[in-house]
């Protein structure tokens, strides 16, 4: 018999079409899916470099604060602004920067570089009110960078008017925080700056009594003791300071500095010896600190020459700023340094060269005559004048008189001379009655001209080395 298959009895019907179809749906969906969020930026393509990862402003900042502990300003200053770059509404990290940028300014020997780098630390500290108004630490710093600036501003009325807002940003840190020991610190700073010793030291004495961790604390604590004429424990300051921050060499240098003064106020000669050796202990380990760190700064070896210089051995004096010229022999002011210790040393035809550079500024080969011949590891360079204010009139005055004493029929240096002196005279440093004694004796000496000396009707005056060891001012120790 005939069966006819008119269905499956046992067979299952073929549905691949249907699920073939369910899948075409679902992936035609899911690319219109991947094209959107690429397109959105919500999936990344393929093959894209790796990206970097974003570091945080905290982490810039820990690296800034080890880099101040290190001694490495520099690189403080650097890691401090990638923070505010990385976050740049957070005040704290913007009065930080402001900071480290004025204490760094204690290693700086230049004066407009060092007065640039003051107005750098106060734009920060302005930037951090201007992030958060209430924020006290930015009021601190403020009254920090002002302070500093106006101790290194001539101009009286600039200077009170600067001291005045330094008052009123250190009186306003402490209003928004009295328990802000920072504010304490830096308000006792200002008010020795305005000669209110006894308040400064009842303020700095609760900050201390608050918490003695802070370096900035024991730092002006010193500073106060220094001010009340109180050196030895100044030292002792400083010492605990660097006991905090053991790599920051400002801080050696201070208390190098207190030795020394302790040294030049001493009767007893041996005890004076061992006080400028202790000074130089500290200047040198200054030295080694710049040299393990690759720190190239000339203020360690400028202090081991005024340490020399006072203690009446000029040659080692004139080798060590010859050193610290290495580092910088564009800066004027050690060519006027150098200039007045070639003068202590009788080495006064060198001492004009040195003078020279510093106040009329010099040529490359010219600077190596000024520091007395360039060695293997010098280079000349362009040295820039110096203008004339409280810092340089030194090195004018001795200048001046150099050239007056040196003056011949043959070699008339009096023009110039003159020219030094009237720039002198017409300045308000005329008021120091050594400096004035000093240009009375140049128009004197040059009141002998050449042309009367070669008619024979008045004998060229004779000069002899006292008269050029008494025409300078009496040094700071």
């Amino acid at each position: 018999m005939n069966i006819y298959n008119k269905r499956s009895l046992f067979r299952r019907r073929d549905e691949t079409g249907v699920y073939r179809m369910f899948f075409f749906v679902v992936l035609i969906l899911a690319g219109i899916w991947l094209i959107r969020s690429v397109q959105q930026g919500e999936v990344k393509p393929l093959f894209l470099p790796t990206a970097t990862p974003t570091r945080f402003a905290a982490s810039y900042t820990l690296e800034g604060d080890a880099y101040f502990t290190a001694g490495q300003l520099t690189a403080a200053i650097d890691a401090y602004r990638e923070a505010t770059n990385v976050d740049p509404n957070n005040a704290d990290v913007w009065a930080q920067l402001s900071r480290v940028q004025t204490y760094s300014t204690a290693l700086i020997v230049q004066r407009e570089d060092l007065l640039a780098r003051l107005d750098e630390a106060i734009v920060s500290a302005e930037k951090a009110i201007e992030v958060d108004p209430d924020s006290s630490n930015a009021h601190a710093v403020l009254a920090f960078a002002l302070n500093w600036k106006a101790s290194y501003t001539s101009e009286d009325r600039e200077r009170q008017a600067l001291l005045q807002k330094s008052e009123q940003e250190a009186v306003r840190a402490i209003q928004l925080d009295n328990t802000n020991v920072l504010a304490q610190a830096f308000y006792a700073e200002v008010l020795v700056d305005q000669q209110k010793w006894t308040q400064a030291q009842q303020v700095i004495d609760q900050a201390l009594e608050a918490d003695p961790s802070l370096m900035d604390v024991h730092r002006v604590n010193a500073y106060v003791l220094e001010s009340l004429g109180e050196y030895a424990l100044a030292i002792e300051s400083y010492d605990r300071a660097l006991a905090i921050t053991p790599n920051l060499t400002f801080l050696y240098l201070r208390a190098g500095a207190g030795y020394r003064r302790l040294a030049f106020e001493s009767p007893n000669e041996e005890v004076q010896k061992q006080l400028f050796e202790k000074s130089l202990e500290y200047f040198a380990q200054t030295a080694r600190i710049n040299a393990q760190l690759g720190v190239k700064d000339p203020a360690p070896y400028i202090s081991i020459a005024k340490t020399y210089s006072q203690m009446g051995e000029f040659f080692i004096a004139i080798r060590n700023i010859q050193k610290a010229i290495e580092f910088e022999p564009f800066n004027p002011v050690l060519y006027g340094e150098l200039g007045v210790l070639y003068h202590k040393n009788r080495n006064y035809e060198t001492g004009i060269l040195a003078l020279g550079c510093a106040i009329n500024g010099c040529t490359g080969p010219e600077s190596c005559d000024g520091r007395g011949g360039c060695g293997p590891n010098d280079t000349e360079a362009e040295v820039q004048p110096l203008t004339l204010d409280g810092s340089t009139v030194y090195y004018y005055d001795v200048f001046a008189s150099e050239l007056a004493a040196l003056s011949t029929s043959k070699n008339n240096k009096c023009p110039q001379a003159l020219e030094v002196a009237t720039i002198i005279e017409a300045s308000e440093y005329i008021a120091d009655a050594n400096i004035a004694v000093d240009m009375a004796v140049v128009r004197t000496i040059c009141s002998f001209t050449p042309e009367t000396t070669e008619t024979g009707s008045t004998p060229e005056p004779t000069i002899e080395p006292a008269m050029l060891e008494d025409v300078t001012p009496t040094p700071t120790p």
